[in-house]
């Protein structure tokens, strides 16, 4: 059995049996990486919209990733999960990359971190 490391970063959690430097290293590569990714329609990215929920780092570095998106009628919907997966792919170490979009619990502007508020001018 092995001892489960736990790396919690804004709104998002990362779990992994991985040694704890390497999640460490992981994890805000990994954000960084979804820092990259905008909904077409909104100037702010999707880590700091709130949309990525829950991203899991296997032992076998695959990374399993719960995300929504801001409404289910977002014309975004066909692309933005494909561009979480390749900008998390493209973290060095990573394996293979799912990505399962959800709607529960639904997003909602609380999940917005500052930097997205400042952004988008919703004080």
């Amino acid at each position: 059995m092995t001892d489960t490391a736990e790396v919690k970063t804004s709104n998002m959690e990362t779990h992994s049996a991985l040694a704890p430097e390497e999640t460490e290293r992981l994890g805000p590569e990994i954000v960084a990486a979804l820092k990259t990714v905008f909904d077409p329609e909104i100037p702010a990215d999707i880590y700091e919209l709130g949309l990525i929920y829950k991203v899991d780092i296997k032992d076998d570095r695959s990374v399993d990733v719960v995300m929504t998106l801001t409404t289910p009628n977002c014309p975004a919907a066909g692309e933005l999960p494909q561009m979480v997966e390749n900008a998390i792919a493209s973290v060095p170490g990573v394996g293979v990359v799912n990505v399962n979009l959800v709607w529960d619990p639904a997003w909602s502007p609380d999940r917005m971190s500052d930097e997205a508020r400042l952004v988008l001018n919703m004080w």
